[in-house]
């Protein structure tokens, strides 16, 4: 029963839309019925669990299903990728029989009516479309083989040919041609049975400089790209690696240069932005060098280290017959040259491998369609595509994720203006990410296992040695993809056998609201006194639980922070640490994340604010949690309210204390708030600066000893004046102002200049007369 549950769940894994949600709901059953035919206690709570867990996948599916009844699975995805530039590429259901590539007496060969686009030289030069036996004069077919298998070794070259990273692809393959992988994929269609769906990514060039994207298209290898200038490349792990590989011809290499001045491509001979093939490998004399081929016909020569005559070339090994293999070269023919690794790794910028996918006895793949996430979220995960990965008994997984080709990437090429670093600005970047998370989703970046390279190619790949029933979280990421959707493939080669999944929320609850920072409500840290004019929403929670608050910006350059506060949902004005119920720690570049593992039922006030004052950007606040959770703005600081600005205040230096009566008419709810503390324009020699002036405001009833203070400013200790001085609101009974005893109080200490003056604003919700000030 157990290995059909985990059949059906594989299948639930491979699949996608209706068909994996059946896959999923017999997997669910039949474990069900597993965990009751057991008599083994930890295993019936295993089934159980894995039941659970499936449930809630199923339920996500039917989320999804009814959500978007247009949702698309793998065939759909597959499909749309085989319309490309006007043509159909059909993906291929099932590995073609060696029969259909048979051709029976008197049938006519097939003849493809695509129109190939060529460059003006290529126009130039061009007579006919021909086949390889017309070109050579092959008047049979049993002679086609002997065509397609070279005797000695090839030398391509780059003519008309425009883009030199399919000749450097062709000329760094051209040995597995010749090798124990002779007649490979795409000339012997029974060594296909990885790469059923391949014929929906041929595209021809795009000149996004990649040889390892050609040779991905051409043979199904693997890709992998190196960055030989990164800190921790680590040349003698690479060196292993990629030697071993090659020495059983399981691995291709080229390399690529990036962008250099003319004067370095003078003196050392090389190209920029220009790919070059590896031709091979040796380390016999105790140096290590690769034998580099440029592909450019009668295109400059390395000058830098290297032994180009064929003297000095390394001894040629032997293969187990005692014979020379025919894929390796006896002396570098022209254009070549070996070079030391060392001087490789120094000079060019990538290199890129591509990986007989054949070592791995394992493979799965999912393709997925993405809505690239808005710019409010960039800087966060929350939108990107998340897959939950795990190996039982561990063992060496590699994760590769492809971009499916469409036709305006094309157009962006075609009409690059620049070098092609240019184009692959305007292209994007993707990367992996991978977490140690039990496989369910993340929210942002840090704390990942693994962050490969931002690439502007279409393939990026993951190596990762997963520990035995440990579940992972692989992200891809990306940075400036200039469309709104894409189709991928996610293809997972493995050792041993690996679980696939989509990766789950660990909450079940979510909200989400949209603001902005205005020059209104951009009030910076709470060290600042414009702090409470931040953003503030109330958050109300009526069970307790874990709680994760999420702020993210559509501007990644500002700094931004959240704080939840024990405030029942009320606007804060002064933040206090014993008032914290959550925080996101430090300022954060571009998003931030408060996470309470148990928060209490209640009502709490949240504050979303950047490190600044005055930075404007717009942003996304989400929350999630394990029951529902509510969330408001709370409006702007004395919205809705009656402003009534007083004349300003000018005290001498001998003032200490002024008073103003205040009238109402009926029940008025009210607060004061100083506005500023400013210099009055006197002559600037005359003018003495402010020095420790502290200040407080507050509302009395009465006068001497049984006086009743109704609200104060900082809890009634003398301030700074600064923006944030207010009291709290409070109510004004007319009763209380009839007999003419409710009074304002202003009062400093300190040394003040005679020229300063204090602005004050009461705000209420109906009107509020105040008397004339009198000092006393």
């Amino acid at each position: 029963m157990e290995k059909e549950a985990q059949a059906a769940e594989a299948l639930a894994a491979a699949t996608a839309g209706r068909e994996a949600l059946d896959y999923a709901i017999q997997a669910a059953e039949l474990y069900m019925r597993a965990a009751s035919n057991t008599p083994n206690k930890q295993d019936a709570a295993r089934f159980r669990r894995r039941c659970r867990e499936l449930i809630a996948y199923a339920e996500k599916l039917k989320t999804q299903l009814s959500n978007d009844p247009t949702a698309e699975n793998g065939s759909d995805i597959l499909q749309k990728a085989s319309l490309l530039h006007g043509n159909e590429f059909q993906p291929w259901d099932k590995n073609p029989s060696e029969a259909e590539f048979q051709r029976e007496a008197g049938q006519q060969l097939f003849i493809d009516r695509t129109t190939f686009s060529l460059s003006p030289v290529q126009t130039q030069n061009f007579a006919a479309w021909q086949r390889p036996q017309e070109l050579v004069g092959i008047s049979h077919d049993s002679d086609l083989e002997d065509l397609m298998r070279p005797s000695k070794s090839c030398n391509l070259v780059q003519d008309v040919t425009t883009d030199c990273s399919v000749v450097a692809s062709l000329s760094a393959a051209i040995g597995m041609l010749t090798g124990k992988h002779a007649m490979i994929d795409y000339l012997r269609p029974e060594l296909r049975e990885h790469y059923s769906w391949l014929t929906e990514e041929i595209r021809g060039s795009y000149g996004q400089l990649s040889s390892k994207k050609h040779l991905w298209v051409l043979t199904g290898w693997i890709p992998e790209q190196l960055f030989l200038q990164r800190e921790d490349f680590d040349l003698s792990t690479t060196w292993r690696r990629i030697k071993a590989a090659h020495e059983t011809e399981d691995v291709v290499v080229t390399l690529g240069t990036g962008r250099i001045s003319s004067d370095e491509e003078e003196i050392m001979g090389l190209v920029g932005e220009h790919d070059y093939a590896v031709l091979d490998m040796d380390a016999s004399d105790g140096i290590r060098k690769l034998l580099i081929k440029n592909p450019w016909c009668n295109g400059p020569v390395w000058t830098g280290a290297g032994w180009s005559t064929p003297q000095q070339s390394p001894s040629i090994r032997l293969n187990h017959s005692g014979k020379v293999p025919n894929n390796r070269l006896d002396h570098p023919s022209s254009g070549t040259l070996w070079v030391a690794f060392e001087d490789v790794a120094q000079h060019f910028e990538s290199m890129y491998l591509n990986w007989n996918p054949s070592v791995f006895p394992h493979r799965q793949d999912r393709h997925f369609n993405w809505n690239t996430p808005p710019k409010r979220l960039a800087a966060s995960l929350v939108r990107n595509a998340q897959y939950s990965i795990g190996c039982p008994r561990g063992g060496l997984v590699w994760i590769l994720i492809s971009r499916h080709f469409v036709d305006q990437e094309l157009g962006m090429v075609r009409n690059r203006q620049g070098s092609m670093a240019v184009v692959a600005k305007q292209l994007g970047y993707m990367s992996i990410l991978i977490f140690e998370t039990n496989g369910e989703r993340v929210q942002v970046s840090g704390d990942q296992i693994y962050r490969g390279p931002y690439v502007d190619s279409p393939q990026t790949l993951a190596r990762l040695e997963t520990e035995p029933g440990q579940q992972y979280t692989v992200v891809l990421d990306q940075q400036e993809l200039p469309l709104e959707n894409y189709n991928f493939t996610l293809t997972v080669f493995s050792e041993l056998p690996v679980e696939l999944h989509d990766a789950q929320e660990d909450m079940s609850h979510c909200k989400e609201l949209e603001g902005s920072w205005s020059r209104r409500t951009a009030g910076g840290n709470s060290s600042l006194p414009t702090y409470f004019i931040n953003p503030q929403y109330k958050l109300s929670l009526a069970q307790g639980g874990p709680v994760s608050i999420l702020l993210t910006t559509d501007d990644q350059d500002v700094h931004v922070h959240v704080d939840l506060v024990w405030a029942s949902g009320k606007r804060v004005t002064k933040l206090r640490v014993k008032e914290l119920a959550g925080t996101s720690g430090e300022y954060r570049q571009g998003c931030a994340v408060a996470y309470v593992q148990q928060l209490d039922p209640g009502v709490y006030t949240l504050i979303c604010s950047t490190f600044e004052a005055n930075q404007t950007a717009n942003y996304n606040v989400r929350v999630t949690s394990m029951t529902q959770v509510d969330m408001e703005r709370i409006p702007a600081d004395a919205a809705g309210r009656l402003r009534n600005s007083l004349a300003s205040i000018s005290l001498s230096e001998r003032e200490e204390r002024v008073r103003a009566q205040i009238k109402v008419s009926w029940l008025t709810r009210g607060s004061i708030c100083v506005r500023s503390v400013v210099q009055k324009a006197v002559r600037e020699d005359l003018v003495r600066q402010p020095s420790s002036l502290m200040i407080r405001v507050y509302v009395v009833h009465g006068w001497g000893p049984e006086r009743l203070i109704i609200a104060q400013s900082g809890e009634g200790e003398f301030l700074e004046p600064t923006a944030s001085l207010r009291t709290p609101e409070f109510d004004i009974e007319p009763e209380k102002t009839e007999s003419g005893d409710l009074w304002l109080v202003l009062e400093t200490i300190g040394m003040h200049s005679a020229s300063m003056s204090i602005d004050i604003d009461v705000f209420s919700d109906s009107p509020v007369l105040v008397g004339l000030w009198e000092s006393w």
